[in-house]
Parts: structure tokens; sequence; C-alpha cells
């Protein structure tokens, strides 16, 4: 057992990207935070299921090219295998939870980002 305060850890890329909280040894958790009009590399993985849940703002996840507008108390679950692509096309930051089980060292392919 052990207890991580979200405030000690720090985002990827200054104020924005995932800030873990714990990644592995059998799942990774994370608080993704993207800025208005910021995106990832589309992608997939072969073993890990991704989850996200907004906590502040909206986002638009393409899932197999299909776009979904997701807002504050949603969730979506993404299988392996499915390829998957983030926008923030809003004014506002948003900010996510987002779980990924299990734990593969590496376990992401990205593909060209799809629609946007």
């Amino acid at each position: 057992m052990f207890i991580v305060d979200e405030k000690d850890k720090d985002y990827r890329f200054g104020d924005s990207g995932p800030k873990y909280l714990i990644k592995g040894p059998r799942m990774n958790f994370s608080i993704v935070r993207f800025m208005p009009g910021q995106d990832f590399r589309a992608h997939y993985h072969n073993v890990m299921e991704e989850n996200f849940y907004v906590i502040e703002g909206e986002v638009a996840i393409v899932i197999d090219g299909v776009v979904r507008h997701l807002s504050e108390g949603q969730f979506i679950h993404i299988e392996p295998r499915e390829v998957h692509y983030l926008v923030n096309q809003s004014n506002a930051p948003v900010k996510l939870a987002a779980t990924m089980a299990p734990f593969q060292e590496s376990d992401k392919v990205e593909v060209d980002n799809p629609i946007f």
C-alpha cells in the first residue's frame, strides 16, 4: 500500500501531458491535461486497454475513425488494437484521469493522425 499526492508530481510537458501517479508494475494511472489545441499522436496498444474519465472540460476522442465528444463526468473505455487520438478543440484546458492495464513497458504503436 502507498499514497501519492498529485501535487507532488509534474506534468510531462510542464503545464500539460500526463502526470503519472503510478506507472507499473500492473497498471498506469495518470492525470492528463491538454491545453486548447493540444493533442497527441494517434496510436494503439497490442495488450493494454486504456480508460479516460473527463474531470474538467471537453475533449474530442477519435477511435477507429469515429469521433466522440466527451465532457465532464463522461468515461470511455478503449480496447487493445483500437486506434485512438485525443484533441482539445475547446478554448479551455481539459483534465482527464487515465488508466492503462495490464502494464507493458513498450506497447504503443503510433499511426497517422486521423480526421483532424
